[in-house]
């Protein structure tokens, strides 16, 4: 385990990454969503390693981002947070296949996060679909609950965040890694 990698989770469309945007701004190294950015290139290409297309194919190269940045995170000092996690991937695999392959589950058991992870709850609010998020608030809703069932089953505790502004949220984030790192 990481102690000061950092995870902040959630279904679709729950403020994770402007939240993890804030953070940044106030100096703690990130790591990006996988998603977002996969979607963005197999678009480009014509790939078909997308959400609306090879899903099995997606999960495989959200895992290999999800590897990379893990690796990539041990070269930076103090707190990292990741948006999103290895676990998102056994937990999306889940709910749109019914299952995630051993080497999958394997991964979220070997490389590790600190022990508490950060889940943004569903939050009709806040809830917008665009070009990269297809899903509706449904839909969202059924992630953030598989979401949970794999953080849980890979042995991380979830603290739910508030369904609060930025500034709030940023706060309990903080304070809870000060603690954490002290």
């Amino acid at each position: 385990m990481s102690a000061r990698f950092f995870v902040i989770t959630g279904g679709p469309g729950s403020g994770k990454t402007a939240l993890i945007s804030a953070l940044a701004r106030q100096g703690l190294a990130t790591m990006p969503e996988a998603g977002r950015a996969i979607i963005r290139d197999q678009s480009r290409i014509g790939g078909s390693g997308w959400h609306g297309s090879d899903r099995r194919l997606f999960a495989e190269l959200m895992l290999q981002w999800e590897l990379r940045s893990w690796h990539e995170a041990q070269a930076l000092e103090g707190p990292v947070l990741f948006d999103r996690g290895l676990p998102d991937v056994v937990g999306y695999l889940e709910l749109y296949e019914g299952g995630a392959p051993g080497h999958m589950h394997r991964a979220a058991e070997q490389f590790r996060y600190h022990g508490t992870v950060f889940f943004a709850p569903p939050w009709r609010q806040i809830f917008a679909q665009d070009a990269e998020r297809g899903q509706d608030f449904d839909e969202a809703v059924a992630t953030s609950e598989a979401l949970q069932r794999a953080y849980a089953a890979a042995g991380y505790k979830l603290r739910p965040l508030p369904l609060a502004p930025v500034a709030e949220r940023a706060r309990v984030v903080l304070d809870h890694i000060a603690r954490a790192t002290a």
